[in-house]
Formats: C-alpha cells, structure tokens, sequence
C-alpha cells in the first residue's frame, strides 16, 4: 500500500512539474513584446470621471493591470477572478476591439463586473504595452512590471503573484 501512495505521490508531482514548466515556457514565449522592466505609462480617466494612474498607484501597493476583450474565450473563466481581487488590491483593466464603450459597459454591467475598465477601441494601449494575446495580466509595483501571465489563471494563482509582488 505504501509502495502505491509513493508511486502516484511521484507520478503526480513529476505531472505538475512539466505543467509548471510548460505553462512557465508559454507565458515566456507570448510575452516576448512586452515591456519587461518599467510599466509604459497608463494614464485615464475612470467611468466617473477619477484620475487612472497605475504608475502612482503602483507605489502603494500592486496593481493588477488587465488585458482583456469581450469576445475573449478564455477571459471567461479569468474575469471573474480580477473582478473578485479587486476588493483587495487595486484593477485596471483595458478591453481591447471590443467595440463602442457603451457596449463594453453593457456587457460589465450585464455581468456584474466592477472593477476600473478603460475601453481601448482601437487598440492603442495594447500596441503599447505589447499584447498579443487576451487574457494578458501585469502585476505592477513601484513602476515596475514585476509578473506577466497570459492565458487563464486561478485565483490562488493571481494572489500567489500578488503577494510575491508586495
């Protein structure tokens, strides 16, 4: 019995290994365009009219910064957890070719979502920071992209990367 338990402790460790490695080589290769030192500055306006600066906000605590679309697959499952770690660490997000900004407040609205939403229409912003891909997460701190993941992520992945970065 002993012999068992140890044969699928190491059979399932070496599994998280490789999905550790192969979604660190992933990540590693879609953020090849991204800025990897100093975050690009990001300065708006919020729907109510507030001063969005993540650089500034960024040395108080991290900052989640989102890339995301409303037609994104993936963005699905990982919207809602920005949405639920926005209570705890600050969230900018940036929808990207997701059409008029009455349309991408309809779908959050629709949703549920809360957190601080920039509608970049054209794309703009996401030419700058060097998206490719949707979903696309930045943890800045202090002015400086600290973590960037693309695809989908856990919540206990998102606050690992938090935590490590504050």
């Amino acid at each position: 019995m002993k012999r068992k338990v140890y044969r699928w402790i190491k059979e399932i460790s070496g599994y998280l290994l490789l999905a550790i490695v192969l979604t660190s080589a992933v990540d590693w290769y879609r953020s090849q365009d991204v800025p990897l030192e100093s975050a690009p500055a990001l300065v708006s306006q919020g729907p109510t009219g507030e001063k969005i600066d993540v650089i500034a906000m960024s040395y108080d605590t991290p900052v989640v910064v989102y890339f995301w679309a409303t037609w994104c697959a993936a963005c699905k499952f990982v919207t809602p957890t920005v949405d639920w770690v926005r209570q705890y660490y600050p969230v900018v997000a940036v929808s990207g070719a997701s059409g008029s900004s009455e349309r991408v407040k309809a779908f959050m609205q629709a949703h549920d979502y809360q957190f601080t939403n920039i509608n970049d229409e054209h794309s703009q912003l996401f030419k700058q920071w060097g998206i490719s891909v949707t979903p696309t997460l930045f943890i800045v701190k202090d002015g400086q992209i600290k973590s960037v993941t693309t695809g989908i992520t856990t919540p206990p992945g998102l606050l690992a990367r938090l935590w490590l970065n504050n």
